[in-house]
């Protein structure tokens, strides 16, 4: 009598469905590439914005609650201005500006209350070289930051500070004109 064969089982893919699975991955990977650089992109001038905010905020609140002058000046080494040689995507420093010189100059004795390094995803262009916030209302330099990426003007961001020292964040200029961009 013969004996029956067990039927072997075979575990794994056939090289076919291996080629398949590899292609629809490599297709998805493809098309989704793009839109995490996006996302990245995003992300980083979202946190160059939101730190500037902050450094608005702090001189605000500062200002207000010591009854002193805090200026916002471009600075390359986090410790002086650099009004005349830097841009804003090279950092910025908050400080105490007692002696209330303008443009701003941190002097020895003048507290640093924040240092903001570079932001090397873009640039960052105002209309104003400083901005300086004082105790008292509607004594603050208004003016506007353009923040831009590799992507250009669409995707920009602004912060518009008003007379009262308040930010906002916005797609399109103070008149409602499009952003610009250094690049394009």
């Amino acid at each position: 009598m013969a004996r029956a064969c067990p039927s072997v089982s075979r575990a794994g893919f056939s090289l076919l469905e291996l080629l398949v699975t590899l292609s629809v991955a490599g297709i998805l990977l493809g098309l989704a590439a793009p839109v995490f650089n996006g996302m990245l992109l995003d992300s980083q001038r979202t946190v160059a914005v939101n730190s500037f905010v902050h450094s608005i905020y702090l001189a605000r609140i500062t200002a207000a609650t010591q009854a002193r002058t805090v200026s916002i000046c471009r600075s390359i080494d986090g410790e002086t201005c650099s009004n005349a040689t830097a841009d804003w995507q090279h950092g910025w420093i908050v400080f105490l500006n007692t002696n209330r010189d303008d443009p701003p100059v941190r002097d020895a004795n003048e507290r640093i209350l924040a240092v903001q390094a570079a932001w090397r995803g873009g640039t960052i262009t105002s209309n104003r070289r400083s901005y300086s916030f004082r105790p008292y209302q509607h004594a603050v330099v208004n003016g506007t930051l353009v923040f831009c990426d590799r992507r250009g003007p669409a995707q920009a961001r602004a912060i518009i500070i008003n007379t009262a020292g308040r930010p906002r964040i916005a797609t399109r200029d103070s008149d409602n004109r499009p952003l610009r961009c250094p690049n394009g």
